[in-house]
């Protein structure tokens, strides 16, 4: 994938593209903490058949961290739909997914802007927590004080299966929570998105919109029982509840979600 930058509302935005020639577009919104890159191949492979973005958000990975900065899923949500109409202006709409974070912010989009959304994919979305959950409690305490062994033993506990952390996820994540404003990026962010819902009432506007949930069901940072809150609300839904994996399906079993996104963008 190609190493990107665009200006968005005064923004400078990192993304990764690939497929450009393709006419059906993906845009990949990535979690708290994260970046573009913690989707490894997936976009690429996808490229086949679609443009693929993934892009990191404003206060993570490469793009602007500004210390002045309110980090609010609205913020996020005017930050995706410049970026859409900066990056993706080819006149046909575009499929969001998302995870955790990022799945929040794609349906925020979504109720916000149809018009623009083709299918929207949410993989262990948040959006629906009362509170952040002790897990994520202990993903704030380690980002704001990192360690190799503190941040291990969190990542750890995201997964099914703790052999699956590889030591550059961890440096990879210390890396980029010690740039500048970075921490208070990540804090703002999570006492933003952990505290406020997107309600039932208003998931139910994403109806029209096919859209898939996917979940793994090891996650302890955003229980199972979230991914039935929004099959529930979203009509023109569908299920995908996925074995031995935790909070990021993608990561623990790249070949099977990215065939499962393959099947329902097609």
């Amino acid at each position: 994938m190609q190493q990107c930058w665009a200006s968005v509302h005064g923004l400078k935005i990192r993304y990764l593209e690939s497929g450009k020639g393709n006419k059906k577009n993906i845009l990949f919104i990535h979690g708290l903490g994260s970046s573009a890159d913690r989707w490894l191949d997936i976009p690429d492979a996808l490229s086949l058949d679609f443009h693929t973005i993934a892009l990191d958000l404003p206060g993570f990975g490469g793009s602007d961290t500004p210390a002045t900065m309110d980090y609010t899923i609205e913020t996020f949500r005017e930050v995706i739909v410049g970026f859409i109409n900066e990056v993706l202006m080819n006149n046909t709409k575009t499929s969001i997914v998302g995870h955790s974070l990022g799945g929040y912010i794609a349906a925020e989009v979504t109720i916000e802007n149809k018009q623009q959304v083709e299918r929207l994919v949410l993989i262990d979305s948040s959006g629906m927590l009362k509170k952040p959950t002790p897990l994520l409690e202990q993903y704030l305490k380690v980002a704001m004080n990192p360690s190799k062994d503190a941040v291990k033993k969190v990542f750890e506990q995201m997964v099914a299966d703790p052999t699956r952390i590889p030591p550059k996820l961890v440096e990879g994540f210390i890396s980029r929570i010690n740039l500048p404003n970075a921490k208070y990026a990540f804090k703002s962010t999570l006492a933003n998105s952990a505290n406020t819902q997107i309600g039932l009432r208003r998931l139910k506007l994403i109806s029209d919109i096919p859209t898939l949930i996917l979940w793994g069901i090891e996650d302890r940072v955003i229980p199972l029982e979230h991914s039935r809150l929004f099959k529930e609300a979203i009509k023109d839904s569908q299920i995908t509840i996925i074995q031995d994996v935790g909070h990021a399906p993608f990561a623990e079993k790249p070949t099977l979600v990215c065939e499962i996104l393959r099947k329902f963008l097609t």
